[in-house]
């Protein structure tokens, strides 16, 4: 069983809450718009990280994150790739990595808008984990845990906080 501390859209920005809401698990995944290497840095120090980079990054971060990251754990096939869309509204610029690669595990960032949703057409599970940081339209500042155990993805938790407060 491995859990999975799941974030995007820090935009140079870490709520402090996140290092005690992650403290128990076992690795973190970014979906992108980090915003910064320090950001990226600060991160990967608490615990190992698997990222993308997003629209807003630059070079120094693109350096260090790829665009789409493909790898297993758990006996599940990730696919991570900032801007994806979602089940039947999929970004044109994922679709090919999508059927070729063929995922259980489908997670994105960019809309700032936290979503789980299965695929029953290409079988997988969407995570969009929202905007873990404070810049953006959104109201909610969120990201989530969980664990894959076996073949499950289960013990889900969300993380939400009101950004006025932040």
């Amino acid at each position: 069983m491995k859990k999975i501390g799941l974030l995007s859209d820090t935009h140079s920005w870490i709520y402090p809450g996140v290092f005690n809401f992650f403290k128990g698990c076992d690795e973190l995944w970014h979906a992108g718009d980090i915003g910064n290497l320090q950001t990226f840095d600060e991160l990967a120090a608490f615990k190992p990280i698997k990222a993308v980079f997003g629209n807003i990054d630059g070079h120094e971060v693109r350096k260090v994150c790829p665009e789409i990251q493909i790898f297993t754990c758990e006996g599940f096939k990730v696919l991570i790739k900032h801007i994806g869309g979602y089940p039947g509204r999929y970004d044109r610029s994922v679709i090919e990595s999508l059927s070729i690669e063929k995922p259980d595990l489908f997670i994105s960032g960019h809309s700032h808008i936290l979503k789980i949703m299965h695929d029953k057409k290409r079988m997988l599970m969407h995570m969009n984990p929202g905007s873990a940081g404070r810049y953006g339209l959104h109201t909610k500042m969120t990201c989530i845990r969980f664990s894959l155990d076996g073949r499950e993805i289960k013990d889900l938790e969300i993380l939400e906080k009101d950004k006025k407060l932040l």
